[in-house]
Formats: C-alpha cells, sequence, structure tokens
C-alpha cells in the first residue's frame, strides 16, 4: 500500500503540476480578452437571465435557476471553508485578493465551457445532454478523445471523489457528535437514492432548494460574525490588499506565496474549466447559449466572491489565523471565528455545514457521471441501446451507494487522489479544447448582443 499510495503521490503531482496552474490562469486571461470582457460587461445581465423560462415553455430540461443551483452545489464546498482557512494561513491574507483575481478570470471560462456546452449537446429520452465530452467530439471531431473523457469523468467524480466527499462528511459528524461512520454512510445513501432514483427533475429541484439555503445560511452566519467585528473590516481589507503585493514589511517576501495559493485555492473552489459546469449547462432549457453561459458565470462569482470571502472577512476579523494553537487546523480555524460569537457552536455549525456541502457535491457528481454515461451510447439508436444504456445508469447508481458506504468508513486518501488525478487529466483536456474551440462561443456571444441591440 505504501508503494502505491507513493507511485499515485508522484502521478498526481505531475497531473496537478504547476504547470496546469499556469495554463488555466493563461486559458482565462485568453477567453476575458477573446470574449471583449463578458464577465464585467455583461454582470448585469448575469443577474437577470438567472430566473429565465424555459425555452419556448418546454416541460424537458433545468431551467437556467436550477442548473445555476445544480452548478453550485459542485462549486461550493469544503473548498469554501476549509480551501480559504488554508490558503491564509499558508500565503497570508493577500492570497483573497488573487482569489478574486482568479475568480473574474475564471467566470470568463465558465462562460465559454457552458455556451459550448449548449451549442454542442444532443437529446437522451427527451432531455438534453451533454457537456466536454460532447463539444470535444462534435467541435473538434475526436469521439475516442470525448469518450476518454467521459469515463474518467464517471470514474474520477462519480465515484472516487464521492467517496472521499462522504468520508469528509462521516469524520465530521464522528467528530462532532460520536456518530459511528457506517450509520452515516448509509443515511447518505438512503438519501441520495430518494434524490438520483428521482432522475434529473428531482435533482434539479432538489438543488434549486437545497443549495440557496446552505449558501444563504452560511453567509448570514458570516455577516453576522463580521458585523460583531466590524471595527476590524478596515484593518482585515488593509490586510488583504498589503498583502496581495507585499506592501510594508510584515507582508514582504509573501508576494509569491500569496499568489500561488490564491489561484491554487480560487481554482478549487470555483472549478471554472474543469467541466463539471458544462455538463450541468448542457441540460439547461435556455433560448440561448451565450444566457447559459452568463448565468455559469455568475455561479463562480457566488462561489469565490461571495462565499469565499465570507469565510476570508470572518477569519481576519476575529483573528483566528493568528492563534498558534490553530496551525495546521484549517478546519478548526473557521470553528473558532464563528466561536468567537456563538460560543460552543462553531464546531457545530461547521460540521453541519460541511455535510450539507459534501451532499449537495456527491449529488452533483452524480449528474456528471450520469450525463457521461448517456453520452457513452448516445451515437447507438434503437431500443437496445436505451435498455443497455438504463441498465448501465442502474448498476453504476449501485455502484455508487457502495463506494460512497465505504468511504464513509474508511480513510480514503488513495481513492482521494486516484480522483484528483482523474479530473486533473479531464482539466487538462477540457481547457485546451475550451482554447481551441473558443472562437465559436465568442460567435454566439455576438450573435446574443446582436439581438438584444434589436430588442
Amino acid at each position: 500500500m505504501a508503494v502505491l499510495e507513493r507511485i499515485v503521490d508522484a502521478v498526481n503531482s505531475v497531473v496537478w503540476s504547476p504547470a496546469l496552474i499556469a495554463l488555466l490562469l493563461i486559458g482565462g486571461l485568453y477567453f476575458t480578452i477573446r470574449t471583449r470582457f463578458v464577465q464585467i460587461r455583461h454582470l448585469r445581465n448575469m443577474a437577470k437571465f438567472l430566473f429565465s423560462p424555459r425555452d419556448g415553455g418546454s416541460v424537458q430540461g433545468m431551467t437556467s435557476f436550477q442548473s445555476f443551483c445544480l452548478a453550485l452545489s459542485g462549486r461550493v464546498g469544503t473548498g469554501n471553508i476549509v480551501g480559504v482557512a488554508s490558503a491564509i494561513a499558508i500565503g497570508g491574507p493577500g492570497s483573497v485578493f488573487w482569489m478574486w483575481v482568479i475568480a473574474i478570470v475564471g467566470a470568463a471560462t465558465a462562460f465559454v465551457e457552458s455556451t459550448l456546452a449548449q451549442l454542442y449537446r444532443f437529446k437522451s429520452d427527451g432531455i438534453w445532454k451533454g457537456g466536454p465530452a460532447c463539444y470535444i467530439e462534435k467541435g473538434l471531431g475526436q469521439r475516442w478523445l470525448g469518450v476518454i473523457f467521459a469515463l474518467l469523468t464517471v470514474v474520477g467524480y462519480g465515484l472516487l471523489l464521492s467517496m472521499v466527499q462522504a468520508n469528509g462528511a462521516s469524520s465530521a459528524f464522528e467528530n462532532s457528535f460520536g456518530f459511528r461512520p457506517i450509520y452515516v454512510g448509509l443515511a447518505i445513501v438512503v438519501l441520495l437514492a430518494l434524490v438520483i432514483f428521482g432522475g434529473l427533475g428531482r435533482i434539479a429541484k432538489f438543488a434549486s432548494v437545497v443549495t440557496p439555503i446552505m449558501a444563504l445560511g452560511y453567509i448570514i452566519l458570516s455577516v453576522v460574525v463580521v458585523c460583531i467585528n466590524i471595527s476590524e473590516v478596515p484593518h482585515a481589507f488593509a490586510s488583504i490588499f498589503k498583502g496581495a503585493f507585499g506592501i510594508g514589511p510584515a507582508f514582504a517576501g509573501m508576494v509569491g506565496s500569496a499568489i500561488s495559493m490564491g489561484v491554487k485555492r480560487g481554482l478549487f473552489s470555483n472549478e471554472a474549466g474543469q467541466g463539471g459546469g458544462a455538463i450541468v449547462s448542457a441540460s439547461t432549457s435556455i433560448d440561448h447559449p451565450a444566457k447559459q453561459g452568463l448565468v455559469q458565470s455568475f455561479s463562480v462569482y457566488i462561489d469565490t466572491i461571495v462565499v469565499c470571502t465570507a469565510t476570508a472577512l470572518m477569519i481576519l476579523c476575529t483573528g483566528s489565523h493568528a492563534n498558534p494553537a490553530l496551525d495546521g487546523n484549517f478546519v478548526g480555524t473557521t470553528q473558532a471565528a464563528i466561536d468567537t460569537v456563538f460560543m460552543g457552536w462553531g464546531n457545530i455549525f461547521v460540521t453541519i455545514a460541511l455535510a450539507f456541502f459534501t451532499f449537495t457535491t456527491i449529488v452533483a457528481y452524480d449528474v456528471y457521471a450520469e450525463s457521461s454515461i448517456s453520452y457513452l451510447f448516445e451515437p447507438y439508436k434503437g431500443a437496445g441501446a436505451r435498455t443497455a444504456e438504463k441498465i448501465s445508469i442502474i448498476l453504476y447508481r449501485l455502484l455508487l451507494f457502495v463506494t460512497v458506504a465505504v468511504g464513509a468508513c474508511t480513510q480514503a486518501g488513495v481513492a482521494w487522489t486516484c480522483g484528483d488525478i482523474g479530473v486533473g487529466i479531464t482539466t487538462w483536456i477540457n481547457i485546451i479544447v475550451l482554447i481551441i474551440l473558443c472562437p465559436k462561443a465568442a460567435a454566439s456571444l455576438k450573435d446574443f448582443e446582436a439581438s438584444l441591440r434589436k430588442k
């Protein structure tokens, strides 16, 4: 096992090397320029189109708001609680500024991948599906690469990372309430079954109710903590900007670390360029592809600019990041910040928040995987192919339930790293494909802007 861990870690370090971070950043800058700063010019329209009706009144597919919530389910997670605390601890307060920067750049990436997902998609059982695998095949004419992407999505997102998310939830409940991991795992399996066996419609409705409540509750609590410490807010923002550019002796020499951690944790949190948001976007029924691109850009802003900033301000205003007793304890840093106002409740609240975050993330991962399975069968017409697709999805779901239950009861370090490798490989493929196909998304944006001018 030790040899296997070393091999997996070595492969992961290559896949998730600084080169991939640089490629995501360069790609985001290219998309920003190519779309003429779409994520800034159309900021007002992002919120407006969030509640666009289904195209032509169709009952099939998700609404813009449902797809926004489902994509947000995949984006909002441990990165917003643990990732922000680790970025501040390692890169200093300045890392928060660079998280903002990568969110703005990532919003352009989200626009391109989600618009392409709308341009290149297919219908399965009357429902639109697609994503990176689909625009790899239809946009580049390379089905073999699309198949590889789809398989990696099923294994990486659908099974391995879902397994580890369950482990995180069960560990949190065991630490806080003493619940046995097997019971937590079984509870997650039952809830998953109730949600995903209802199909995409039930998943979309679930996400549109739970995700806003989950995110809003966390933001409100953060605002309360910050308001209690309102006198520290100017100092918190000052430390963010000074740390970002190394202004002052306390921040000298930390610029490189701040940029590195801000970029890494920002990308980890908002997932722009990894392809998950594109899979969700393909299933949305909307009257223009560029509209969906704008909606998904907005989800990046909510994840990083709003939720991550809420965590950062809590930590900086309460000074929990400067507590030497919490050195390396990133979850504890956020818990301690909440405890300064809600004494004794920090641990409980963070545990419950993490449980909701991880569960909704597993639900989003399931959508990624099932859409990828449908893609694999899409070229084969006839009742036999449809039956084989349905059987494959049922078998996948059963396997998902087993891996979630097992993951809740075991230390899933190798599984987490294997999942990271799978997702990392798909990210390499996706970002390169996005750069090649970006002109198609830019052309769709021009067509959309022309239609707006006619109104």
